[in-house]
């Protein structure tokens, strides 16, 4: 079997047991052992919730332990402890997940020492390549295989998001939490609760499918796609909650619902978290150069805060691994993505959408506005959302966008094609992405007023489809 299908951009992903099967796990442990040089040395190994995933993180205990690395088991875990447990012991880690994916599937996110990102570009195709080699021919087994150890981390990860960001002195808030049966379920009341023996917090948690099960049985562990935040949406109400978290499967990525249980947008999180992260970057290193990264399709807003506040906005690519290694080549203290992914140089560069959550709870409860209020100068502008279409020839679909707009909208060849109005008044911007798996084309798009975006929206997306 070709492994093409299942090695990813920047992960491992496909149907458990016609493409992901413990003996393609084994291989696949002794080939990143073997590219991050870890025989003698520990690796960290977690999992998710899925039904297959223990017996997949003992097929890669074995397969690793074969190739001389001494594994770690921390268990269940979210795939944020993971990076935690990499960049505490300054160990390769292997979490297996198919995060907002359906149940049949599963797959794993690698890392190198120091919770530091994986690629295609930057080791996984490697690993692919010696694994095919192992699943054709048989792991060769060292002299010395390595050994087993469990390592229960969650207290260590709860404590360590405790020192980062202080909620001891915020208002009392109530909070709707929807886990959806996902690993916000184990870290939520690890962090914001009082589970691992931690001093309670002043927030009431009113939880929503915290039962860890991975068939996803009230609904996909996917918060980005609205069908899956209408019981969210509808209980914060209900409760009179002053908000609503929601947390994808392996709970690295959060979303903010407000009183009313409408959607605070990624972007006006990015904001949010980037002004607080600055503001403490300047009373820790007063008068240094502070960088904040965002990717080319959040809001205007986040690069207005990040420059109005004192730092330096710098705008990147799409992408997971790319964004690790962009936080480390700038040293840059935050980034942001649309996508609710959200990194942290204080936590090894890594994504967590519990510590964001932890910040808009620290900066909201410091104040008096409802979220609603308080979230609106965070969202001035309108954003269509990402917005996706299928198409046969991507190629034909941006000829087309191009010949259309040729002489309305300056042009910028940077992770797709991107056309902006300029800066007058009345100004949109546009992005045109083709998916790296998929035949899709992503349409994101945002307009200083409604009316120019819908206008915009209707107008490419017929030139998309057409």
């Amino acid at each position: 079997m070709s492994l093409n299908a299942i090695v990813k951009s920047y992960d491992v992903r496909g149907l458990v047991g016609s493409q992901v099967t413990p003996e393609i796990v084994s291989a696949l442990a002794a080939a990143f052992v073997d590219e991050v040089s870890a025989a003698g040395k520990d690796v960290v190994v977690g999992h998710d919730m899925r039904d297959s995933s223990p017996e997949f993180a003992a097929a890669f205990a074995k397969g690793a332990r074969a190739r001389g690395a001494n594994v770690v088991s921390i268990g269940l875990c979210s795939t944020d402890e993971s990076y935690f447990a990499s960049g505490y012991l300054d160990a390769p880690a292997a979490m297996f997940t198919a995060s907002h994916n359906p149940a049949s599937y599963n797959g794993i996110k690698f890392s190198r020492a120091g919770a530091k990102g994986i690629s295609i570009d930057t080791g996984l195709a490697a690993i692919r390549d010696r694994a095919q080699i192992y699943l054709d021919n048989g792991i060769a087994e060292v002299a010395q295989p390595g050994s087993y150890r469990e390592l229960d981390v969650l207290s260590g990860y709860a404590n360590y998001l405790r020192e980062l960001v202080d909620l001891t002195s915020i208002r009392p808030l109530k909070i709707v939490v929807d886990a959806g049966n996902g690993m916000g379920g184990l870290t939520v009341p690890a962090v914001l609760g009082s589970s691992t023996g931690l001093s309670a917090l002043p927030l009431e948690i009113i939880p929503m499918y915290f039962e860890l099960d991975g068939s996803f049985p009230n609904h996909e562990a996917n918060p980005l796609d609205a069908k899956n935040i209408v019981d969210l949406q509808r209980a914060v109400v209900e409760h009179g909650a002053d908000l609503g978290l929601a947390f994808d499967g392996d709970a690295d990525r959060c979303f903010v619902v407000d009183e009313t249980g409408a959607p605070v947008t990624p972007s006006a999180i990015t904001a949010i978290v980037a002004r607080r992260e600055i503001a403490r970057e300047k009373l820790i290193n007063p008068g240094s150069p502070i960088a904040v990264l965002h990717n080319l399709l959040v809001s205007n807003i986040v690069r207005e805060v990040i420059e109005e506040d004192g730092a330096r906005a710098v705008r990147t690519k799409v992408g997971h691994s790319l964004i690790k290694d962009q936080m480390a080549a700038t040293n840059a203290i935050f980034g942001g993505e649309h996508s609710a992914h959200y990194y942290f140089r204080d936590f090894w560069g890594a994504d967590n959408g519990m510590l964001a959550a932890m910040h808009v709870l620290a900066e909201f409860g410091s104040q008096p506005l409802p979220l609603s209020e308080f979230a609106r100068q965070y969202n001035p502008y309108f954003l269509s959302g990402e917005i996706n279409s299928t198409v046969a020839d991507v190629q034909a679909a941006k000829d087309r966008i191009l010949a259309a707009f040729e002489n309305r909208a300056n042009l910028e060849e940077f992770d797709g094609i991107t056309l902006s109005s300029g800066a007058q008044a009345n100004w949109w911007w546009f992005n045109v992405r083709a998916s790296n798996t998929e035949p899709l084309v992503r349409l994101n798009l945002e307009a200083a007023n409604e009316s120019t975006m819908r206008a915009i929206r209707d107008e490419v997306l017929a030139l998309i489809r057409a």
